[in-house]
């Protein structure tokens, strides 16, 4: 090789369509495995004869652990390790196709060349990702428009309220946007794994289920300064509060701008969409999932005990818990560990709930797995299955003595309208089939008894527990909140409470009611309002009793999550307590997003915002936060003036496209009344 160092032309363009990777702006050549792409450089003589090529990655590279590959000119493409067919040459420049192999490690790769007996000579660098288009690799994806979802977009909808009301929001994953490949590979330079052993850490990054993993850890900030802290207490200060991020990228990127500290603050969502981001950039196809009514379910048994006092209210005891909702991921692979009928989707939680292997880790489960009750294969099966199959058990609890009474069991509460994003549109696709078996049919009750039964558990029975003719008692009445008129924040909540006697002589019912505000996570906050009543119902007699929770009452106390929940527990004389709960989150006011005339690439154009003040009070504190990839460069912040009750506000701002294609705008307006108000809009941009 002569004196000079080699130029090298990256055909960025030409590879990049070929592989699917235009749409990061890197300088740097993005391939993806087991495909080729082409380079030419110049500065070697008779540049055919014995070239050896020299691509390596991590610390140490080793032919042992697959981090090393040397390899020469060969006539055709390998189809195990790597290779390098001449394209074309010229008096001084050579175009090259190289190969690599379907399992190859990913990561950043150097990449050099050798001539003869001279020493190697350095082309540069190229990423190497997953490529789920192509059949060898263990993510691929037969079906072209999931690639173009799972891995390709960069807009989301995570689906939250609860199982009576759910609502959506948008979120802007931008797994290509500026630097967040960059990002991703760092996440994977700083976990416990790598810090532990780098060596052997870079050797198993051709595996998605081990990086899956590992990011499932990463991705939180217990053990490992991981990128996003959790907080579940309804105060944010020093931070950001979980409901008011709107994308990924604010989020990788303060964890990089801060020198890799954990970024303030984070619930399940958050974490499953920074996930989402991470996984979806490295070429895993990777969703995520909403399970409405989820249990977490601390002490593995399959059961989640739920405590209430006499006057009704919900007590913090045990570490068991139901969730409004809980948001997780599934990814697509293989997995090679359990045989071909458990691939396909696998579950991947990097909320941080319960330690596995002694870190805040879980997953990849088999979904197959989950369904089937397999509930001993790996990784996290037991906490899982709990998540949309757990029993729940309601008691009431005396703290004076210390006595629990069960007052009902519930087989069919958890795991409801188990919800994604659909492929190539913005609707809800309910997957609960997927998971479990229809609930109280046989074979769901037969699948929760096997997963017992594999846990040892199928013969213990719980010395806390009640007899067994307790649990049978039959109550004498029944009982359901019905929700009458709006549910709007703003607006007064409008309740009936539905008592119904079952039994053919009266019934006198004491009824002590409360209504908390509470986190999407269940766990109250503050008292809002209390009553009793005393009711005597006439044989089979049904009656409503009106309940008012006024604006002003509950205004001080509601949480940005905008939950309440209410109970009523009704002491029957002479018969079994009957608990009546009903979990509600209220709807926002709206926000409009008008765009005023055709997007063009490059052109400017007008977007306006309105939002009408619901209240008869002023709200001030008023900002609108706008993102979007490929439509505005980071976070456009807007303050908005003080707006009088009923007053209508409207904001305009100009977005220079930067690509064709749908595009979407998402938009969230907050003010000292009403927290994150989200909504998003698709915009059509043209060439």
């Amino acid at each position: 090789i002569a004196a000079t160092q080699p130029s090298t032309n990256w055909h960025l363009k030409e590879n990049a369509r070929e592989h699917h990777t235009s749409k990061f702006s890197s300088e740097e050549l993005i391939v993806r495995r087991g495909q080729a792409f082409t380079i030419t450089f110049n500065g070697t003589e008779r540049p055919e004869q014995n070239l050896i090529f020299i691509a390596e990655t991590g610390p140490k590279p080793s032919k042992t652990t697959k981090t090393l590959a040397t390899f020469d000119i060969s006539s055709t493409a390998s189809k195990e390790g790597w290779s390098a067919v001449v394209q074309s040459t010229s008096s001084n420049s050579v175009s090259i196709s190289i190969s690599s192999p379907h399992n190859a490690v990913i990561g950043r790769y150097r990449l050099s060349v050798q001539s003869g007996s001279s020493s190697p000579a350095s082309l540069g660098t190229f990423v190497l990702l997953f490529n789920p288009w192509s059949s060898g690799d263990d993510v691929f994806m037969p079906n072209k428009a999931e690639c173009e979802e799972y891995v390709l977009e960069e807009f989301g909808i995570i689906f939250a309220g609860n199982k009576n009301r759910i609502s959506s929001f948008g979120w802007n994953f931008g797994q290509f946007q500026g630097d967040i490949l960059n990002i991703c590979l760092s996440i994977l330079d700083r976990s416990l794994y790598y810090r532990q052993d780098p060596i052997t850490d870079v050797s198993h990054r051709h595996d998605p289920r081990y990086l899956g993993r590992v990011l499932s850890a990463m991705v939180n900030a217990n053990d490992d300064q991981g990128v996003v802290l959790g907080n579940w207490s309804g105060k944010y200060e020093g931070g950001k509060n979980p409901t008011s991020w709107t994308g990924s990228g604010e989020i990788l990127q303060s964890w990089k701008k801060s020198g890799f500290k954990p970024v303030k603050y984070g619930q399940c969502w958050v974490f499953a969409a920074v996930l989402t981001t991470v996984l979806r950039c490295l070429g895993i196809p990777t969703r995520t999932i909403t399970n409405f009514s989820s249990a977490h379910d601390a002490d593995g048994n399959l059961r989640v005990d739920e405590f209430y006092d006499a006057d009704g209210n919900h007590l913090e005891r045990g570490a068991d818990s139901v969730w409004n909702f809980h948001v997780w991921n599934e990814s697509w692979f293989t997995r090679n560990d359990l045989g071909p009928s458990y691939s396909g989707w696998q579950i991947l939680d990097a909320t941080p709930q319960e330690e596995s292997g002694g870190i805040y880790q879980c997953g990849p489960a088999s979904r197959h797995a989950i369904k089937e009750g397999e509930v001993d294969l790996d990784y996290d099966g037991p906490f899982v299955f709990a998540e949309v199959n757990a029993d729940c058990m309601y008691w009431n609890y005396d703290s004076a003595t210390g006595k629990k009474t069960l007052i009902f069991s519930k087989s069919t509460e958890i795991g409801d309208s188990i919800s994604t994003k659909a492929v190539g549109r913005d609707d809800r696709v309910d997957v609960t089939r997927d998971y479990k078996y229809e609930e109280g049919s046989a074979k769901e009750r037969d699948i929760f008894k096997k997963a017992r039964k594999k846990l040892g558990l199928e013969d213990k029975f719980d010395p806390t527990a009640p007899k067994v003719e307790e649990i049978e008692q039959k109550p004498d009445i029944s009982g359901k909140f019905k929700v009458a008129g709006s549910l709007e924040v703003g607006k007064d909540l409008n309740l009936l409470l539905v008592l119904e006697n079952l039994q053919s002589e009266a019934k006198t019912v004491n009824v002590k009611m409360t209504a908390w505000s509470t986190l999407y996570t269940r766990r109250r906050v503050n008292q809002i309002w209390k009553d009793s009543i005393s009711v005597t119902l006439a044989p089979k007699e049904e009656k409503q009793f009106p309940i008012k929770i006024k604006y002003p009452e509950y205004q001080q106390q509601i949480t940005t999550d905008k939950t309440i929940q209410v109970t009523a527990l009704c002491h029957v004389e002479d018969g079994i307590q009957v608990l009546v709960k009903r979990n509600i989150t209220l709807d926002s006011p709206g926000i409009d997003i008008q765009v005023l005339g055709e997007a063009k690439v490059n052109k400017e154009v007008v977007v306006e915002v309105a939002f009408t003040n619901p209240i008869d009070t002023e709200v001030k504190d008023c900002l609108l936060q706008v993102e979007g990839s490929d439509l505005i460069q980071g976070i456009l912040e807007l303050r908005i003036p003080p707006l009088k009750a009923n007053e209508k506000s409207s904001t305009k701002f100009k977005l220079i496209p930067s690509e064709a294609g749908p595009k979407h705008l998402l938009v969230n307006f907050s003010c000292d009344k009403f927290a994150d108000i989200k909504t998003f809009k698709m915009i059509n941009v043209i060439n």
